[in-house]
C-alpha cells in the first residue's frame, strides 16, 4: 500500500496498528477524522470539502502472520458538479476488507509457474497486501477505500448538459454535411 501525498511522508488520516498487539479475537476500533484531518482529506481528494469521514472496523489476526481489517467507512463530502460547478453535497457509506501479510509471506506469493493458471474473481476479495516492519496504518486503509466510493462526475440533480449534442453518426437528422459542397467540385 503505497500512496503519495502532497506535502510530505504522513498521510492526511492515519490510525497506526502494531502488528505484534492483534490477537485472534477481533477487535472492534472506531475512527473519526478531525478538523485538521478534513482539510487534509479534501485535498488529497481534490474535492470542494470534506465534512466528516467515520470508521468502524475489526481487526483480528489472520492465518497465522496475516492481519485482517473489515469495517465500514462513512463520509460526508462536496464536490464541484461536472455541469455547473456549483456545490454538490454526496454521501459514502461503504464496507471494505483488507488483509495484510508481511513482505516475503507464502500467503503473498502469486503463482507463476508457466503452466499455472490463476483465476481471480472480480467480486471475490483483493490479494493481500504486504506491508513492511511491525505497522500497518488502518487510517489509510479508510481513506482509501473511502476515495474509492467517490462519484468522478458529481452532478447536480436535474441538470443537463444542454449544448452538447451527442447522437449515432449514421443519423441524417437536419444537420447538413459540410463537405457536401465538394460533391460537384472536380479537379481539372
Amino acid at each position: 500500500m503505497k500512496t503519495e501525498h502532497d506535502g510530505g511522508d504522513k498521510p492526511p488520516f492515519s490510525y497506526p496498528v502494531k502488528v505484534g498487539n492483534i490477537s485472534v479475537n477481533p477487535v472492534t476500533v472506531t475512527l473519526e477524522a478531525d478538523p485538521r484531518e478534513l482539510v487534509g482529506l479534501a485535498k488529497l481528494w481534490r474535492v470542494l470539502s470534506v465534512e466528516s469521514l467515520k470508521a468502524e472496523l475489526q481487526i483480528v489476526r489472520w492465518k497465522k502472520d496475516g492481519i485482517r481489517l473489515k469495517g465500514r467507512v462513512s463520509a460526508d463530502i462536496t464536490q464541484a458538479c461536472v455541469v455547473t460547478l456549483e456545490p454538490v453535497i454526496s454521501h459514502i457509506d461503504e464496507p471494505f476488507e483488507q488483509i495484510f501479510v508481511p513482505e516475503g509471506s507464502k500467503l503473498a506469493r502469486v503463482i507463476s509457474a508457466e503452466n499455472a493458471e490463476m483465476v481471480l474473481d472480480p467480486e471475490g476479495p483483493d490479494l493481500p497486501e504486504t506491508f513492511v516492519g511491525d505497522t500497518i496504518d488502518a487510517g489509510e486503509v479508510v481513506t482509501e477505500f473511502a476515495a474509492l466510493s467517490i462519484d468522478p462526475y458529481p452532478r447536480k440533480p436535474g441538470v443537463e448538459f444542454t449544448t452538447h449534442l451527442e447522437g449515432d453518426p449514421n443519423d441524417k437528422g437536419g444537420r447538413p454535411n459540410p463537405f457536401a459542397v465538394l460533391k460537384d467540385w472536380k479537379k481539372d
